[in-house]
């Protein structure tokens, strides 16, 4: 009787792993993507800010600095609410963010 409990759990064990390998990938993916932004943005800080290589390496251990804090935290989030509370609202606050910072902007043109 277990065999077949066993058996007919694989193939929603199987998707669940696949579903959970798809949303690791793609959280890498966006750190690789993030991490590449700031570094092909270096130039553009360097003439527009006047700034020296040492500047522009505390602008890049700022911002990974913060980005593993907010990845601890998130860490911490997801062990008391749960993986799909967190997530979704990991995801919530990346789609807002870009708006909010384009909303001054938004009503600047208006």
């Amino acid at each position: 009787m277990s065999a077949s409990i066993s058996q007919a759990a694989a193939p929603a064990s199987k998707k669940v792993l696949s579903l959970a390998l798809a949303a690791v990938c793609l959280g890498y993916f966006m750190v690789i993507l993030d991490t590449t932004i700031v570094n092909v943005a270096l130039p553009a800080l360097r003439v527009d800010l006047g700034a020296s290589v040492s500047g522009l390496q505390w602008v890049v251990d700022g911002y990974l600095l913060m980005f593993a804090s907010l990845l601890l935290t998130g860490g911490v989030l997801a062990d008391r609410l749960g993986a799909g509370g967190s997530s979704r609202s990991g995801w919530a606050c990346s789609w807002q963010r870009p708006s909010a910072a384009a909303w001054p902007r938004a009503l600047w043109f208006w």
